[in-house]
């Protein structure tokens, strides 16, 4: 009896622990919004005074020299990518990978011509779903070659800072009711916005006591030919741990230890670019037609990532109990 009381203390000295470390993470690391820097850093501050800390930051005018922020329009992409053929996620409610009920369902991937695509975003075409051009395998470069003149192929301040070339860089355009669900990457992500605005939900990783995961099998939306979306079940994959919490609307009685956050939230607009580092989970809404490029570095493996990994598996640990 006397070793089961000391493991029951043990279990609630660790929830406290836990408990208490986002704030003191908070007060010690992170401001209540995210800075602006008004003129790009060198890559040894950049890396020091951001790359380092895991802190984000918006560079205002970060890409005002791309010719992308004056020629991006939709009439242009449509003159220069016409017909093509590309990858478009459909959804009936805006949300790709996402937990839908009992399921986390990808959108349905569907390749159509560019061009008919534009004709739904400027609604000269009704059809159901939420169709949004997001396929994070570096789309632009390997989808979109000939719009690459328009941008760079990597941020060359920061490829110094970290020594590497970004692993993809990805094209997005999509309507306002796509959403992106809260989770997190294992990228240094800059965000770069051409037109529109992007508004993002951020949380550190120091938060992960309070996010809750929870396991799902994967799915698939299909749309039948009445329009309907059905969710397709795939039986022979494994459950996917995922995040099943609206920030913006969150269920409090269910989850109610997430009102010990205080996510940050900020608005990139266009010619602006937001440093989004390493493992802060993210929620991603947009304007209508917004078009942007990121950029994702592959993180390094180091102390920081063991640190969250025990953060993580702590959080996971208290939660079985």
């Amino acid at each position: 009896m006397a070793e089961t009381g000391a493991e029951e203390e043990a279990l609630r000295e660790v929830r406290r622990c836990l408990a208490g470390f986002p704030a003191e993470a908070r007060e010690l690391c992170f401001t209540e919004s995210v800075p602006y820097l008004d003129s790009l850093p060198s890559p040894l501050e950049f890396f020091r005074e951001w790359v380092c800390p895991n802190k984000p930051c918006i560079i205002q005018n970060a890409i005002k020299h791309w010719p992308a922020l004056k020629k991006w329009t939709l009439a242009y992409l449509r003159d220069i990518v016409n017909s093509k053929l590309v990858s478009v996620a459909v959804t009936p409610n805006g949300y790709a990978d996402a937990v839908y009920q009992d399921w986390f369902v990808m959108p349905e991937e569907r390749h159509m011509p560019f061009s008919t695509f534009l004709d739904i975003v400027e609604k000269k075409v009704i059809l159901p779903g939420v169709f949004y051009v997001q396929k994070q395998c570096s789309n632009l470069t390997e989808e979109f070659p000939e719009l690459m003149d328009d941008v760079e192929p990597e941020i060359p301040w920061m490829s110094q800072a970290l020594g590497k070339k970004p692993d993809a860089v990805n094209f997005w355009l999509g309507e306002s009711t796509a959403v992106t669900s809260l989770h997190k990457d294992h990228y240094e992500n800059l965000y770069c916005v051409i037109s529109g605005e992007k508004h993002f939900l951020l949380h550190p990783p120091s938060d992960r006591p309070f996010i809750p995961y929870e396991m799902y099998p994967p799915a698939t939306y299909h749309m039948l030919e009445d329009g309907s979306f059905e969710v397709v079940d795939d039986k022979t994959a494994e459950k996917v741990p995922w995040i099943p919490l609206d920030p913006l609307n969150p269920d409090w009685e269910r989850y109610p230890e997430y009102a010990q956050t205080k996510p940050l939230q900020c608005t990139v607009k266009a010619g602006d670019m937001l440093y989004l580092p390493s493992l802060w989970f993210h929620h991603v809404r947009q304007s209508h037609g917004c078009i942007a490029v990121n950029y994702w570095y592959d993180m390094e493996y180091d102390l920081k990532y063991s640190y969250y990994q025990l953060l993580d598996s702590l959080t996971k640990a208290v939660e079985l109990k």
